[in-house]
């Protein structure tokens, strides 16, 4: 069964990073460092699937991920080459992003959450040698991304690669990830998780205070007071996660809206950013400013409504891909079948029927001894083939930078 809890800080994860790219308030990716916490339950889920699976979970990981991919590709990569981009083989690393894809001037804003797939490729791929590193020397593998990252950020490695700088920013995220899913997290003793968030935490916010970026104190534009007030969140939020929350099921909306968006977080992620774009201009001809609250959260509404009808148009593609019965709208409940006739158990025949038919020569069946108790029970919403069983530690399973490698938020 799924954890719950860690659906609903995806759940959360997933709008704040919609509601940031509309309004950018810098003040959400400080309350809610979403990327780092979805890069966590990410690698949570890639050590679980590993564990069943072995080396193929990365195929399986690779199969889930790239389609929703194919469907914003065939829409706006022709689009971008009719207005201006040049077709070249990069365009083919929109099938398949281990690098910036290519995008001309619009596209490079409104599909700049990219980076996001571009970075789960890698961390993906990396995933089976870093656990096997990780269950070896635990505490050096984890210390091992921060390392990198301060080495960029203090200009010890000169003009990294893309890639590298984001492995320092946000892989020690996803290995926080194998530390909940092997449990590590949860054996780790209040006196001993809370202190050291706090120092983390401490750290990250003197660093961001003292370190402003272009945009203030967003910590997009600050990586390693990000790294390391994301590092102190997960320890809390995921080190100290609950093994279940069935209160959310309790309320039928909030469970709803959790499953569906769950199942529907990469859809969300990837086309909320070309309405928020689109949108910017539109409203400002009616005569509200970006900043007018009117104005500001009318566009928040809008996008939640046009992601929402994208998403029952082509988020289906999220189940073709993992291999789940496609559904407009998931999490619906389904209904019990009832027995047949056919299966309920006979009452036994009268005595004196059982008489009459042993006189005339016929043999009586001996009763069938039941096998057990037959109980109906309800199916809940179908399992994510790729999700791992709760144990005891619980486990389970945003910044926007163009596609020509700069930052534009998460």
């Amino acid at each position: 069964m799924r954890n719950r809890y860690l659906d609903l800080l995806r759940f959360l994860a997933i709008l704040r990073v919609v509601t940031y790219h509309v309004t950018g308030y810098a003040t959400l990716t400080l309350v809610f460092p979403a990327m780092a916490v979805m890069f966590a339950l990410a690698g949570s889920l890639m050590a679980a699937s590993l564990d069943r699976s072995g080396v193929s979970a990365v195929g399986r990981r690779l199969r889930r991920l790239l389609p929703s991919l194919w469907v914003l590709a065939a829409v706006f990569v022709p689009a971008m080459l009719l207005t201006g981009l040049t077709f070249e083989p990069k365009v083919l690393l929109w099938l398949f992003p281990i690098s910036d894809p290519p995008a001309n001037y619009w596209g490079g804003l409104a599909l700049s959450p990219i980076w996001y797939l571009r970075d789960y490729l890698w961390f993906v791929l990396a995933s089976p040698v870093a656990l096997w590193l990780f269950r070896r020397a635990p505490l050096p593998t984890l210390v091992a991304p921060y390392a990198l990252l301060a080495a960029v950020e203090f200009g010890i490695l000169l003009n990294p690669p893309t890639v590298l700088r984001e492995f320092g920013l946000y892989f020690g995220a996803w290995l926080l990830g194998f530390a909940h899913h092997d449990g590590l997290l949860r054996r780790m003793r209040n006196r001993v998780l809370l202190p050291v968030a706090g120092a983390l935490g401490v750290a990250g916010l003197a660093w961001i205070v003292t370190h402003p970026g272009p945009r203030g104190y967003d910590i997009n534009d600050i990586p390693l007071g990000n790294a390391l007030w994301a590092t102190a969140f997960i320890l809390v939020a995921i080190g100290r996660a609950p093994t279940g929350a069935a209160w959310i099921d309790r309320f039928p909306v909030l469970g709803r809206a959790v499953t569906v968006v769950n199942r529907r977080a990469l859809t969300v992620y990837l086309w909320h950013m070309p309405f928020v774009v689109a949108l910017t201009p539109l409203v400002g001809l009616i005569g509200w400013s970006t900043r007018d609250p009117v104005g500001l959260w009318l566009r928040v509404g809008l996008v939640f409504v046009l992601v929402g009808v994208v998403t029952l148009l082509v988020g289906w593609v999220e189940d073709v891909a993992a291999r789940r019965t496609p559904e407009l709208v998931p999490g619906r409940p389904r209904r019990t079948v009832p027995a047949r006739a056919a299966d309920a158990p006979a009452s036994p025949a009268p005595a004196g029927a059982a008489s009459r038919l042993v006189g005339a020569g016929a043999r009586v069946p001996a009763p069938r001894r039941a096998s057990g108790p037959t109980t109906d029970r309800p199916d809940g919403p179908p399992a994510d083939t790729d999700a791992p069983r709760d144990r005891a530690a619980g486990s389970s399973t945003g910044r926007a930078a163009g596609s020509s490698g700069t930052r534009a938020g998460d």
